[in-house]
């Protein structure tokens, strides 16, 4: 449910630019075909492909590359900025389109989760049947103190709008799992475990996957930034049932994909 790529001939540059921000390395460069190439090493049949926003005018450039790359093995969400003008109707129209969400970073963004002005984008999701996908907790490329994304403000988002589908990637809130387990485990969002597993003990992530309900957790990988064979082999090793783990790795997310 969490895989990013970028056209070819941005693909370089875009790498670079996010590897000088942070003290991480992509696995790969960051296209679709090493995307492809990665899921069959891993086995993975279909991967939901997150774009970012990171400029009010980049929506439309945006969204025509999703058009040319989702296929039945990929799919994608496209994404809009706060800032871009008319961006619930943006919302409508990838709705119109075929397409199963958004994808939205508030530090890539530059807004806060719980920002009024981001209420017209939640409610036209919510009543055109779109799931957002969220960035969720700390992010390594921004102060430890940035709190744009924190499970609080997930919770003030869902509050006012209770019909909007919502995944929150790295189970919740990344580094901000104590948080998760306080406010977030049973509400009516989706989590998904994006560099979550590698740094949490097995027994606690089955565990916030319990608590959370299996039905509302999927598997993802931040891939370019994290390999896909790797997630997988930290997720079998969680002390789940075959069901609880068949359900993360494939029917809630083929549930709410419609597939």
């Amino acid at each position: 449910m969490h895989a990013h790529a970028f056209p070819d001939s941005l693909a370089p540059r875009a790498i670079a630019a996010l590897e000088a921000e942070c003290p991480w390395k992509a696995v790969a460069d960051g296209t679709v075909g090493s995307l492809l190439k990665s899921m069959d090493a891993a086995d993975i049949d279909v991967s939901v492909l997150c774009t970012i926003a990171t400029k009010p005018d980049q929506v439309e450039g945006i969204v025509g590359w999703c058009r040319k790359v989702r296929s039945d093995r990929i799919d994608v969400l496209p994404s809009v900025h706060p800032k871009t003008p008319d961006a619930a109707g943006w919302v409508r129209r990838f709705a119109d389109e075929g397409f199963a969400g958004i994808k939205l970073h508030p530090m890539y963004q530059d807004f806060a989760l719980d920002d009024p002005a981001m209420d017209d984008v939640y409610a036209a999701a919510a009543q055109c049947g779109l799931l957002i996908t969220a960035h969720c907790g700390r992010d390594i490329a921004f102060g430890p103190d940035d709190d744009r994304a924190a499970p609080e403000r997930i919770v003030r988002v869902i509050d006012r709008h209770p019909r909007l589908t919502l995944v929150c990637t790295h189970l919740g809130g990344w580094r901000m799992w104590d948080e998760v387990e306080k406010l977030l485990l049973g509400r009516e969002v989706y989590l998904e475990t994006s560099f979550s597993l590698d740094e949490l003990d097995p027994a606690r992530a089955a565990g916030m996957i319990r608590a959370h309900g299996e039905d509302r957790v999927m598997f993802g990988t931040d891939w370019p930034w994290q390999r896909q064979e790797e997630s997988l082999a930290l997720l079998r090793k969680l002390p789940l049932t075959d069901a609880q783990r068949r359900k993360v790795l494939w029917s809630n997310a083929a549930a709410l994909l419609g597939y």
